[in-house]
């Protein structure tokens, strides 16, 4: 046998050796990555829709002041994906694990939505119950003509009348939570 037909020899098996190994390598990362993914998303240990889950949150504003918590109290526990919370809530402790705690800013379109100037009307005072004075600034519950209750916010007080404000005290507000996720119970 020649030199030269050894020589080709030699580098037909190492190129064979070398496609081999690339082949193998990419088997892998193809497997790693099926891997992963099988985790995330049907992984036992993640919270999906359709699971009851337990919570500990702290909210806040944009200027950092703390409008709700219950972390020195009791869990809140709610169903994921069943419009129990505002929708942004909802999406963030989607996928968390127990024992993980997780800070997310949820714009206004996921939480109470925008502030929604024709929700400010004025209603003749003597509409109003006559047992409750009312305070600017108070909220109140009331029932609308369309037999609707809603929750308003005293605006303004004159002799004749009352303007309420019915959007939420978050609307329009941006959020920030930390939420742990105390624990998952499968449905």
């Amino acid at each position: 046998m020649k030199k030269s037909e050894k020589l080709k020899g030699k580098e037909k098996v190492a190129a064979k050796k070398k496609y081999t190994t690339m082949i193998v390598v990419a088997a892998v990362v193809i497997i790693l990555i099926a891997a992963a993914s099988w985790f995330f998303f049907f992984s036992p240990f993640n919270a999906r829709a359709g699971d009851t889950v337990s919570v500990y949150y702290t909210g806040a504003l944009d200027d950092g002041t703390i409008f709700d918590s219950n972390v020195n109290g009791s869990p809140l526990i709610f169903t994921l994906g069943r419009g129990f919370v505002i929708p942004g809530f909802d999406e963030a402790v989607t996928g968390m694990s127990p024992n993980t705690t997780r800070t997310v800013r949820i714009p206004s379109e996921k939480a109470y939505g925008s502030y929604k100037k024709e929700l400010i009307q004025v209603i003749n005072r003597s509409t109003f119950p006559k047992n409750i004075v009312p305070i600017v600034g108070e909220g109140y519950t009331i029932r609308r003509n369309d037999g609707a209750v809603s929750y308003v916010k005293i605006v303004n007080v004159t002799q004749d009348a009352i303007t309420v404000d019915e959007n939420h005290e978050l609307a329009g507000k941006d959020l920030t939570f930390t939420i742990t996720l105390n624990g998952i119970v499968k449905q």
